[in-house]
């Protein structure tokens, strides 16, 4: 069995912005791309094209129809990855010593060497953030870029994971959730971020920021109203023309 440190010089992980999230996949797109040609053995597909496809994918986006209490209902679109937790079951339960947690920097890792494909860290794991690749037999798991993050052959810009620097959206932040005066850590106290299901006691990493309340119709309406007001009474110049054009076509105004 693997022990867990006693702590790490750094906690780094991701802050998902489930208010600006958009459901694109363009997250789990970029993460399939990168760690299939790069850190560890290929994420492998099954029948991709047949009537019963699968894979192994390292991040998966879930949506949601959440109906609050006083507002309308809302599509929240869900990121889930490994959340790389302070106290990870997935690396005390591992027999081999596949699973560990690094000391530098807190990433969660598997050594796929040493990996039998018991499936343990899985089943231990409450948010079923790891899977079996079936054409390699080995657990594969989030991550963050390790590979990337600290490559110094890159600009500045692409040393974050993948999907934080392919989202579209701006929903996906990087960094170190150990240290308050990061931006990340500054997002996460702005916005009151969240743990995923903090009942298990797990103390993951990652954060999430909640959904903004969403404005009713009216509200915008009433904000819109000013710039939907006709600014003319009579059209005129390049606008007055095309409105007697048309107005002559087939099925136009008298």
């Amino acid at each position: 069995m693997t022990q867990l440190p006693q702590s790490t010089d750094r906690k780094m992980g991701l802050v998902i912005d489930l208010d600006t999230c958009v459901g694109c996949h363009a997250c789990v797109i970029s993460c399939k791309g990168w760690n299939t040609e790069n850190y560890g053995a290929p994420l492998s597909d099954q029948d991709a094209y047949g009537a019963d496809p699968s894979g192994t994918f390292l991040n998966r986006v879930h949506s949601y129809e959440v109906q609050p209490a006083e507002s309308h209902a809302q599509l929240i679109h869900f990121p889930k990855s490994c959340l790389h937790c302070e106290d990870a079951p997935c690396v005390t339960v591992c027999p081999t010593g596949a699973s560990y947690k690094r000391v530098e920097d807190g990433i969660v890792l598997v050594n796929e060497s040493d990996c039998i494909g018991c499936g343990l860290c899985a089943w231990s794991c409450p948010y079923g953030a790891r899977e079996l690749d079936q054409a390699e037999g080995v657990m594969k798991k989030c991550t963050l870029c390790v590979d990337r993050i600290y490559n110094e052959n890159l600009p500045e810009v692409d040393r974050v994971p993948s999907c934080v620097r392919t989202c579209p959206a701006g929903a996906r932040h990087f960094g170190d959730l150990g240290d308050p005066n990061s931006d990340v850590s500054k997002l996460v106290a702005e916005r009151d971020g969240m743990d995923l299901m903090p009942e298990m006691g797990t103390k993951p990493v990652n954060k999430y920021l909640p959904p903004r309340p969403k404005d009713t119709v009216e509200d915008q309406i009433d904000i819109l109203a000013p710039l939907l007001a006709p600014v003319a009474e009579e059209p005129k110049g390049f606008i007055s023309w095309l409105d007697k054009a048309l107005d002559k076509l087939p099925g136009g105004s008298a």
